[in-house]
């Protein structure tokens, strides 16, 4: 019985650490950052309803979003997941927080890299992402709180890929709220 567990255990661990090496390498560009405004007390935000969404897409040959794959519900069910772990539930009316987000891709964006064999800088392909979140008091209509992720892109990744990026970006945007 004892080794059975072991066993189990031992398995489970090392499952954790390859699913945990293989999150690092596809979520490591990604890069966050979170401003809140001074003084920030979540805890009094306990509701909060959608007032935008928005997606700005530079991809004319459709690369960034695997086929059937609905970036936009995926990123606002996941800020929907994050808020309701922070305590604030979603309603219809009269809410705390208005909460927005905007997603932007460019997959034709270029920058400049050295080359080593002639010491010129030369153009390279680096497509570009970005996430942002804001949450705006919903009596005064001031922001109070905004994140940003941002990340290269890479065409042709999986539907698991793209949901796996996008969970990562999410959650660490929202770990970032002041708890107290």
């Amino acid at each position: 019985m004892i080794r059975n567990r072991l066993a189990i255990f031992l398995v489970a661990l090392a499952s954790a650490v390859v699913l945990n090496g293989c999150t690092n390498a596809l979520t490591s560009d990604i890069n966050v950052d979170s401003q809140a405004a001074p003084g920030l007390e979540m805890t009094s935000y306990k509701t909060y309803t959608w007032l935008a969404a928005a997606q700005i897409l530079n991809d004319p040959d459709g690369q960034w979003e695997p086929r059937g794959f609905d970036a936009d519900a995926e990123i606002q069910f996941l800020i929907d997941r994050e808020l309701r772990q922070h305590g604030a539930t979603e309603v219809s009316a009269n809410p705390d927080l208005l909460v927005a987000y905007i997603a932007g891709v460019d997959m034709e964006a270029l920058e400049l890299e050295d080359d080593a064999e002639s010491d010129l800088e030369m153009m390279k392909s680096s497509p570009q992402g970005a996430l942002m979140i804001l949450l705006i008091d919903a009596n005064t209509g001031k922001a109070v709180w905004g994140a940003v992720a941002t990340g290269e892109v890479e065409g042709r990744r999986s539907e698991e890929e793209a949901r796996a990026r996008l969970d990562y970006a999410v959650t660490q945007m929202l770990a970032r709220l002041p708890t107290a």
